[in-house]
């Protein structure tokens, strides 16, 4: 992650804009998480593994609790199916705490404009950084 956000300094214009939006890092829940993306992606029998021990509450209890709040359709437009096969199976899963983030473009000349955390929960962290010249 870090050599990708390498990658693409050089390409941000003098006094441009950097938007990013990174997995907030939630300790052992996103090592859990990485491990088990791993193992969905490296064969067919870890995907069944994964798609049976997660479908109960990526499938099941969350349905049940996005039905009695009212927010069975999911936002991205996907069905719960997909999206919990979209989750699984995103691969490579990297993860940042803010402050790392910040640090990392503060020591190469950027500047935050701003940030939209997701209160340490599972999510994206938002970052809008300006280059300085």
């Amino acid at each position: 992650m870090y050599k990708s956000f390498d990658n693409i300094i050089p390409t941000v214009a003098p006094t441009g804009k950097l938007i990013l939006a990174i997995y907030n890092n939630q300790g052992w829940v996103s090592k859990y998480w990485t491990r088990a993306k791993k193992i969905y992606n490296k064969s067919s029998v870890g995907k069944f593994a994964m798609i049976s021990v997660h479908a109960p509450y990526l499938f099941g209890l969350r349905y049940i609790v996005r039905a009695i709040t009212g927010r069975l359709l999911i936002e991205r437009g996907m069905s719960m199916w997909h999206d919990m096969i979209d989750w699984l199976g995103g691969y490579p899963f990297e993860v940042a705490k803010p402050e790392d983030i910040f640090s990392f473009f503060r020591d190469r000349g950027f500047v935050l404009d701003g940030l939209k955390t997701c209160g340490g929960r599972m999510g994206c962290n938002e970052f809008v950084f300006h280059k300085v010249q």
